[in-house]
């Protein structure tokens, strides 16, 4: 999935000027010197073959686990956790790696069945757990998916007949708020059920995973179709798939809605999996995916209505991936806010309009579309990094109240009961 890489991105031509042999900035150039041509592999146990490793000019080169992994020396000197270089209890490091010699190279090296061991010109030893290694090291991670999911379209998440959780289990006990937090982590979204229908009910609602943040919206919001704000949203108008506040310089991690009353029709919560969408891109037309997660891009907010007067520009790719491995982390996809592109040279534009086409044309397939009629009484919970949201339009009297929540509170929230996050 996210996981794979989509190409040897050393291999990669430039992808604004169109001319080749450029090295991507993302991967190090690992360089092999006489010294390492004619290093040999040294066995911890030759009859097994359980880890190996060669010293060449420049970097430690150690085979375990079936992963083959390159350190740099000053990488092996810096993230020494002996007493004197990390303190244990703060889970910081003591040492100064600006003190630490970019020439360095180990006097001497030793692994065992579990254990690499370096010393150091300074006589200083440093040991690393061979398991460490392979989690941390760059081989490493790029085989690891960073937070695990579950891709959806309408009738894989009705099949996984994903429950919602009670509100007083969400609220009382560590169970409620642990199976509420995995069905977030793994599908963008998640329902609290039997909420009371007030505003401030759904500010403990929220404040029970996360700080809430306060916007230029303010802390908790109304939100009615009075045109208050200088946004689609706060009309009866149909609204299409986005993601929010894609002009912040960083989008806000979640958001809760809540509907306190409906009196009319209409007005259903519209419901998409932009991974999901984003993953078939990658499968149909990876060039397209690779020009979305790279081609840097403005959207705008700028508003004079009543009191409210706000300018805000964020910058970023519609797909943005950790460089490492390719695990997409955010999407930020909203048409209504996209600023004048300005940003990207007139050669490389058409073939953006393509790629974005061909993204749009997933998101929209009505395959990938969940509906959901909010009531009062149930919180919808939204990644508001992974999954758009739109809605119908509606007649009547609507209501909604909500907020924004900092994502790394909620992930704070859910490591801290045991879930990868």
């Amino acid at each position: 999935m996210w996981c794979r890489r989509l190409m040897c991105l050393l291999e990669v031509p430039g992808w604004l000027s169109g001319s080749t042999g450029h090295r991507s900035p993302w991967l190090p150039c690992y360089r092999r010197t006489g010294f390492a041509a004619a290093a040999r592999w040294h066995h911890t146990a030759p009859e097994t073959l359980k880890c190996a490793w060669q010293l060449h000019g420049d970097h430690l080169e150690l085979r375990y686990a079936n992963t083959l992994m390159r350190f740099d020396f000053v990488w092996l000197r810096d993230h020494c956790r002996s007493a004197s270089c990390y303190n244990a209890k703060t889970n910081q490091r003591s040492l100064d790696t600006a003190s630490v010699d970019l020439a360095i190279k180990p006097k001497a090296v030793r692994v065992d069945e579990t254990t690499l061991f370096l010393t150091w010109p300074d006589g200083h030893v440093t040991r690393y757990g061979l398991e460490w290694l392979v989690r941390n090291s760059y081989e490493g991670q790029k085989q690891q998916v960073m937070h695990p999911r579950i891709l959806w379209n309408a009738e894989i998440y009705r099949q996984a007949q994903v429950p919602s959780v009670d509100c007083r289990s969400f609220l009382e006990t560590d169970e409620g708020l642990k199976e509420f937090l995995q069905n977030f982590l793994l599908y963008g979204i998640a329902f609290v059920e039997n909420v009371t229908p007030t505003k401030e009910d759904t500010e403990i609602l929220a404040e029970r995973i996360s700080l809430i943040r306060e916007t230029i919206y303010g802390r908790m919001w109304y939100f009615t179709s009075d045109f208050s704000r200088g946004d689609t949203a706060y009309t009866k108008l149909a609204l299409d798939r986005h993601t929010d506040t894609t002009y912040f310089q960083e989008p806000c991690g979640i958001q809760v809605f809540h509907c306190l009353k409906h009196e009319g029709t209409g007005g259903r919560t519209l419901l998409v999996d932009g991974f999901y969408a984003a993953e078939q891109v990658l499968q149909q037309a990876p060039e397209q995916f690779e020009l979305l997660s790279k081609v840097p891009l403005k959207h705008e907010y700028v508003e004079n209505v009543g009191e409210c007067h706000n300018h805000m520009i964020g910058v970023g790719p519609v797909l943005n991936v950790y460089p490492w491995n390719n695990e997409l982390y955010l999407i930020r996809y909203n048409n209504y806010d996209r600023a004048v592109i300005n940003t990207v040279p007139y050669d490389v534009v058409h073939r953006w309009y393509a790629a974005h086409r061909t993204l749009t044309a997933e998101l929209r397939r009505p395959e990938n579309e969940l509906w959901v009629k909010l009531k009062p009484g149930k919180a919808l919970f939204v990644d508001n990094w992974r999954v758009l949201h739109g809605r119908e339009a509606f007649t009547g009297y609507r209501q909604l109240c909500g907020c924004y929540l900092t994502r790394d509170d909620v992930l704070n929230t859910a490591r801290l009961l045991g879930l990868q996050a």
